[in-house]
């Protein structure tokens, strides 16, 4: 069997006295493109944060790739996430004075690395950009400053993206365009993805969605449209505490 991007197993994480993540196992295989919702407090951040290695859980195990996380020094979970490990928010967290091409190297500057022209530029053009290396973010769409956000993701060729709201703050036909992109990284590129969203649109896009109901899995769908990911949402939230 095929070792999954993703496997989280028993996780649990306790906040003080808030159980934020109660016993969820999933794995996410990969070039799969996943969905994870739930109503407010159920969780979701935290099972990013946890999967991506930004938050050590309580219990449980997390592996990219097959390699456990939890005997992982910082040092080595810091190198972890920097080389196999992309992010994209709802904020681009672009630097203003940088152009588009500066910015899709910054990670590979960081590690000491100095980049090629070719792999920038492969990098914009998986996402569209070619044309806009030299542009910095104020002379960019939003849709556009998302973009070279995923490139800058993109480039160090990560096990697994990570998006937390990636389409939160744009309009809903960029929001459209970014979402297509995502789809096209996971059936051309191979790319493993997971989302957290809110969004039962956004959530149609992908292969599966994951509900999460009180730290715990509540459900899923496999091929999901946007009417039946909103009907799952609403059961669960209409759900008593």
């Amino acid at each position: 069997m095929t070792t999954p991007a993703v496997r989280l197993t028993a996780l649990r994480r306790v906040h003080r006295d808030v159980t934020a993540l109660d016993g969820v196992d999933l794995s996410f295989s990969c070039g799969s493109f996943t969905a994870v919702m739930g109503p407010s407090g159920s969780g979701k951040s935290t099972l990013l944060q946890c999967a991506a290695g930004l938050d050590r859980p309580t219990s449980g195990s997390v592996e990219i790739d097959g390699l456990p996380l939890g005997g992982l020094s910082e040092r080595r979970l810091t190198l972890l996430r920097r080389d196999r490990i992309g992010f994209v928010f709802q904020a681009f967290n672009l630097i203003p004075s940088l152009t588009a091409a500066q910015n899709v190297a910054l990670p590979l500057r960081l590690a000491g690395r100095r980049p090629s022209r070719t792999e920038i530029r492969q990098a914009l053009g998986r996402v569209g950009l070619e044309g806009r290396a030299r542009h910095r973010p104020g002379e960019m769409s939003g849709g556009q400053q998302q973009r070279v956000a995923l490139a800058r993701a993109l480039i160090t060729r990560p096990a697994v993206l990570f998006g937390d709201e990636p389409t939160g703050a744009l309009d809903t036909g960029t929001s459209r365009e970014v979402l297509v992109m995502l789809r096209e990284l996971a059936d051309k590129d191979g790319q493993t993805i997971v989302m957290v969203t809110h969004d039962p649109v956004a959530a149609s896009y992908a292969d599966r969605v994951v509900f999460l109901v009180d730290g715990r899995v509540g459900g899923e769908l496999a091929a999901p449209t946007a009417e039946r990911v909103a009907a799952q949402l609403a059961s669960l939230e209409a759900l008593p505490c």
